[in-house]
């Protein structure tokens, strides 16, 4: 059996629970509550006006000759020689003036139509990792066989809404062209958007294009109703690489949204302090923010952030810490000053699918529901600090976002709901169990884990006394047998072929 599906050797049907795996429909998810805001009003005006300076004083590094005729054009102070734009207060004010509040992704399936901004929550697949691990196959190189089966989960399991850029890289393809064969099993193996790589011009088009192809659009007509996003990574400190540039100048043109996340890492590529380094990544943010602007007004932009600090013993990037859920908190803040949506993240440094892995991510995952996150990217399979996409820590991410997904449900009170007569029909010291109002309710009265055991110690003993992660190995085979590729017109998946054939021919030619 092919690594595509296989799990260590199929289990047959009779250890199986009957039905398909239980798990909480597809929805949309809107935050009930109010973020909380850890920083005072004062204290974020401090870190604007600080920010403000960095851009006008100090500049970013652009690697772009367009990028810096752009500004140079707007007025910025430009210097052509060491290639730093510095710009004022004003600059970036007639920027956020053109931004809109808020934009929409609509899928190859419309029914998975996502919105970005206001109180809307996204949760994303993991993005970027060069590795790969599960418990059946050990820790291997990325590679298009395992990038094609976490697209398949992504689609089988409700609470990831959308694909990341390269949720694993497959190594064994040409650097050049691999981004073609992972947006088409994006689009064959799921019907949900993703995320384009934008490391230069022809990458972004390309995921364009084939998004426009799948839902039998024209790239203007998607333009109005758009199907794509990206991250754009500025290379903190303070440099803006003329790929990323291109990219971001692509996706804007065509009225495809672009997040503007600066990598932060306070005591690295940041100074140690926190509000250092939310300065940094503010003034970073903002300054693509104005790029994208320039570029297109009313260009559809993200407010990316991406803080947390290093092991100040070994160097090593430190995710899910006391430091990063406050600056998914505060940068939460800054984002609504400027009414832009905001992309954040809940990782963890776990080199193991462990308490450290889960820990980590369930305070990382708070931070950013409660700093008001409305895209939480690498939110499912995320681990060893992003180098690894994981089987296991995608089921136990799931388990935390669906846990998260019922916490945002709001809560009723009805007359039913608020039960006095369920309350006045049981005699004092009674028990409830077999009552109407229980038996009414008992299949869907509490949230269904996906992952936990809630059996007595007994039974589970009985069952094979199966931790947590034994169980997520079992989940992630089990949903990989249940997964049904969802239906493409055959015209369109021919189209699809075609453009690829096509564009790994022109690449290879050396054109764009």
């Amino acid at each position: 059996m092919t690594r595509d599906r296989r799990a260590g050797g199929r289990r047959g049907k009779s250890d199986r629970s009957g039905g398909p795996i239980p798990q909480l429909p597809w929805r949309t998810m809107v935050n009930p509550y109010r973020p909380i805001e850890i920083a005072d009003a004062e204290q974020i005006e401090a870190i604007h006006a600080t920010s403000v300076r960095v851009l006008k004083e100090l500049g970013i590094r652009v690697m772009s000759d367009r990028v810096i005729d752009l500004f140079a054009a707007a007025g910025a102070i430009v210097d052509r020689a060491e290639k730093v734009i510095r710009v004022d207060e004003s600059l970036i004010a007639a920027a956020l003036k053109t931004t809109p509040e808020r934009f929409t992704l609509t899928a190859r399936n419309p029914a998975k139509r996502l919105t970005f901004g206001d109180r809307h929550v996204v949760f994303g697949l993991v993005a970027g990792p060069p590795n790969v691990h599960d418990r059946v196959n050990g820790r291997r190189s990325g590679n298009l066989a395992d990038y094609e089966n976490f697209i398949r989960l992504a689609h089988v399991f409700n609470a990831i809404h959308m694909i990341g850029n390269q949720v694993v890289a497959p190594q064994e393809l040409p650097a050049n062209n691999r981004h073609l064969d992972t947006y088409r099993a994006n689009l064959t193996l799921s019907d949900l958007t993703y995320h384009c790589t934008a490391i230069g011009r022809g990458r972004a088009m390309d995921g364009i294009r084939m998004m426009a192809i799948a839902r039998g659009l024209s790239v203007e007509a998607m333009a109005r109703d758009p199907g794509v996003t990206t991250i754009i990574s500025v290379n903190s400190p303070r440099l803006f690489d003329d790929a990323m540039a291109e990219g971001l100048i692509a996706m804007a043109e065509h009225g495809q949204p672009v997040t503007i996340t600066p990598f932060t890492l306070m005591g690295a590529m940041t100074p140690v302090t926190l509000p250092a380094a939310l300065v940094q990544q503010n003034a970073e943010a903002l300054f693509g923010i104005a790029l994208a602007q320039l570029v297109k007004p009313g260009a559809p932009v993200m407010y990316g952030a991406f803080t947390s600090n290093v092991d100040m013993r070994s160097g090593a990037p430190a995710f899910g810490t006391p430091e990063n859920t406050k600056a998914n908190l505060i940068a939460g803040q800054l984002a609504r000053r400027y009414r832009l949506p905001y992309r954040t993240s809940n990782t963890n440094a776990s080199n193991a699918v462990d308490l450290q892995a889960a820990y980590e991510t369930s305070m990382a995952t708070w931070g950013a529901i409660m700093g008001g996150g409305n895209l939480i990217y690498h939110a499912a399979g995320w681990l060893e600090g992003g180098l690894t996409a994981s089987y296991e820590k995608l089921i136990l991410d799931v388990e935390i976002l669906q846990n998260m997904m019922e916490i945002l449900r709001p809560i009723e009170t009805t007359p039913d709901e608020l039960g006095f007569d369920a309350i006045a029909a049981v005699p004092t010291g009674g028990h409830f169990f077999g009552t109407a109002h229980t038996m009414a309710r008992y299949e869907t009265a509490f949230y269904r884990p996906l992952l936990s055991d809630w059996t007595n110690y007994g039974a589970w003993e009985a069952a094979g006394a199966q931790d947590a992660l034994a169980r997520a190995t079992q989940l992630w085979q089990r949903a990989l047998e249940e997964y049904q590729e969802p239906t493409m017109d055959p015209a369109v998946r021919e189209e699809l072929d075609a453009y690829v054939a096509k564009r790994r021919e022109e690449i290879g030619s050396g054109e764009p």
